[in-house]
């Protein structure tokens, strides 16, 4: 689990980075400044999310709990939903995706919330 969590989180970093070059870059010389911000907070929370899963992979080595499976997996899919809902929006103008970004953030939602309770179930052994 732990190599394929760090695995993901360094591509998605990739992807990361390399949107937000675009984004700063490319972007801004053919969409209006709100869509580049709109682009620029999708980056954002990517990579917010790319760090949650790096320490959800890190946390494996100390916790063992299917709830940082979940916890990886809902970052993944809010990365998805959220990050990429946004992206779709800035490139398009299409408001038909506007419904499926709140969609991204419950599921990064959850996952903070799976993550926090995988460590609150831990039991230190002292």
């Amino acid at each position: 689990m732990k190599k394929g969590l760090l695995l993901l989180a360094a591509l998605s970093g990739f992807l990361a980075v390399g949107l937000g070059a675009f984004g700063a870059h490319g972007l801004k010389n053919i969409a209006p400044p709100e869509l580049v911000a709109i682009f620029k907070l999708g980056v954002d929370y990517h990579f917010y999310h790319t760090f949650a899963i790096i320490a959800v992979a890190f946390a494996g080595h100390w916790i063992s709990s299917k709830l940082l499976n979940w916890a990886a997996g809902l970052f993944f899919v809010g990365i998805l939903l959220f990050s990429g809902s946004l992206y779709v929006y800035a490139f398009t103008g299409a408001k038909w995706i506007g419904p499926i970004t709140p969609m991204g953030g419950l599921c990064m939602l959850l996952g903070w919330l799976l993550f926090a309770l995988a460590i609150f179930k831990h039991e230190d052994k002292v």
